[in-house]
């Protein structure tokens, strides 16, 4: 397990060595990972960091309007509509290994934007040990890994926590003060909701991935899981009212880790599962079906795709 104190003050002085006198641009997703590497780099290099957050239209659920709020003394940061642009670039895309790179270039290049408008010559990134493992090996390629472009408009790339497990990163985001509503809060992809739809990636899909992640970890957060969240599988013919309804099927899944290597899916009570589908099924008229994964990892990796 990591020494906090001495990873702290190691990494601080790390990132200011690195990025000298120059100026450096964040990537600000509102997660643990990009959270805690944020307020490392505050503390590093204090006004030359501006934080990016980019909307790519794969978040969840209210993300925006919380970032906002949670980084709202950092001076300087970056609210970057991108929605348009992510969804013109994904059309058409269906490969799970595509999706990561065509994602993982677009928000280099929007990162590159914003540093070219601010002089920054550095992107800081949250990249954690087990985005690099799995990037470096056979799994799937992380989008801010393995799904970079071969060529950036960067003189470096710095992370601070390259070498830590979510576990460690939860740790030292105690240790820097970071509220509980980030230092706790469970994973999300990089890539977004895009992971969790599967094939194409459409405005109809994303709505209705956005709405049953949102109630998923508002129903499972009581059993406290490593990650629960829910994905648009494809179409099943189902039946509301009198009608014969072809629509949506979502599945739920909720897992129990350590370090997000291996994971087990969680025991959910009957009642909760129910409540989830009425819940999805009630509010999304387009959704036919909800199912529940019972798949650990492996076999399964935690994400769909």
């Amino acid at each position: 397990m990591v020494d906090v104190d001495r990873f702290v003050d190691e990494a601080i002085a790390g990132i200011a060595d690195e990025v000298g006198d120059a100026s450096a641009v964040i990537a600000l997703s509102g997660g643990v990972d990009s959270s805690t590497a944020a307020t490392l780099a505050h503390e590093a290099i204090g006004d030359r960091l501006t934080p990016v957050y980019v909307d790519t239209g794969l978040m969840r659920k209210g993300e925006t309007a919380a970032v906002r709020e949670t980084f709202a003394y950092m001076e300087g940061l970056r609210v970057v509509d991108a929605r348009e642009r992510f969804l013109d670039a994904l059309a058409g895309v269906i490969d799970p290994e595509e999706k990561r790179h065509v994602i993982g270039e677009q928000f280099i290049r929007e990162f590159e934007t914003v540093a070219r408008e601010v002089d920054a010559e550095y992107l800081v990134q949250g990249t954690i040990y087990p985005d690099r493992i799995e990037s470096e090996g056979t799994i799937k390629s992380h989008h801010n890994v393995g799904g970079l472009p071969e060529v950036v408009d960067f003189e470096g790339i710095v992370e601070p926590m390259a070498d830590l497990y979510k576990d460690e990163v939860r740790e030292v985001a105690r240790e820097l003060g970071l509220e509980e509503v980030v230092s706790e809060r469970m994973p999300f992809p990089g890539p977004g909701l895009a992971v969790r739809v599967l094939g194409e990636v459409t405005e109809e899909k994303l709505a209705v991935a956005r709405e049953a992640n949102h109630v998923v970890e508002e129903e499972l957060e009581a059993y406290e899981p490593w990650q629960a969240l829910a994905a648009v599988l494809g179409k099943a013919t189902g039946v509301k009212g009198d009608n014969r309804v072809h629509g949506w099927v979502v599945s739920v899944r909720a897992v129990e880790s350590r370090d997000g290597m291996t994971a087990r899916a969680m025991e959910v009570d009957w009642e909760t599962l129910q409540r989830i589908q009425s819940r999805i099924t009630g509010s999304l008229d387009d959704v036919s079906r909800v199912v529940y994964d019972v798949t650990h990892k492996p076999p399964a990796t935690i994400e769909y795709e």
